[in-house]
């Protein structure tokens, strides 16, 4: 898969989309890099660390989370999009539901677009998408955690995205998907998602896991977001075993540390 000026083997490794946050109030690291400058030190720190591609969002999802104005959004994120684009060789991702921001993002020098509601926010994003030719991924979300059999409802979300997706001409080589840990999931749901990864590989679409910090880890371990690397880097090794392609993480260099490790013990008698 090709994302920005890079290629990317999604069969043979597991790739690692740092986090970065331009919001004053997102869960783990709200308030730390909505300034530009700040905003391009940590690009430049998680790429020394090994980031592979930035996902940069202007809106806090944590949960109970407040839907900020599209042009707040805008201006959160445009200006920080063009100058990580200036001044590094790195794919940028978008993390938007909203097909204004996504346009504005795109405009921007964004490479990709990581839509937390799989297309069914806005009816508009699916044609902004096709349009611009980029990649997108989409992520299982749910209202509510309503469910009759759980990862078969999952599977069922998901390929109304996909659905969604190839109606508006995005075509195969550009979808990725991501079963949205911490997104209209109860606890249990969580742990059991993250256990059946490999059920996603059905579709046959690079799958991205994220749940760095998340409340299923801070709920497990009983501990708050800032002491949650542990728990995460579980996480990314279950996900390079299940076949994921991507993990989206806030601490770089650990998580691709244990990828590599991981990637050395699986692939050892091949």
């Amino acid at each position: 898969m090709r994302i920005g000026s890079r290629n990317f083997d999604t069969v043979g490794h597991t790739y690692i989309m740092g986090i970065l946050n331009i919001t004053p109030d997102s869960f783990s690291d709200g308030g730390r890099w909505n300034d530009k400058d700040r905003a391009l030190k940590h690009v430049e720190a998680m790429l020394a660390e090994g980031m592979d591609i930035v996902d940069v969002g202007g809106e806090s999802t944590r949960p109970g989370y407040t839907v900020l104005p599209e042009e707040e959004e805008i201006e959160r994120v445009a200006p920080v999009i063009e100058a990580i684009k200036t001044n590094f060789d790195v794919p940028v991702s978008l993390d938007t539901y909203k097909s204004r921001v996504a346009l504005a993002g795109i405009e921007a020098g964004a490479d990709m677009i990581n839509d937390i509601w799989g297309l069914k926010y806005d009816k508009d994003m699916a044609g902004v998408i096709a349009a611009s030719g980029l990649p997108c991924c989409l992520m299982h979300n749910r209202k509510e955690p309503d469910y009759r059999n759980f990862m078969e409802d999952v599977a069922a979300d998901l390929a109304e995205s996909i659905r969604l997706a190839e109606t508006a001409g995005i075509a195969d080589d550009r979808i990725i998907l991501d079963p949205g840990v911490g997104f209209g999931k109860t606890y249990e749901h969580n742990l059991e998602v993250i256990n059946c990864l490999e059920a996603l590989n059905m579709f046959g679409y690079p799958v991205l896991l994220g749940c760095s910090r998340k409340s299923v880890i801070g709920l497990t371990l009983k501990l708050p977001p800032e002491e949650r690397e542990e728990g995460t880097l579980v996480t990314t090794v279950l996900g390079v075993m299940k076949g994921c392609s991507f993990v989206r993480v806030h601490d770089v260099e650990k998580n691709a540390r244990a990828i590599r490790m991981t990637e050395a013990i699986l692939g050892c008698g091949r």
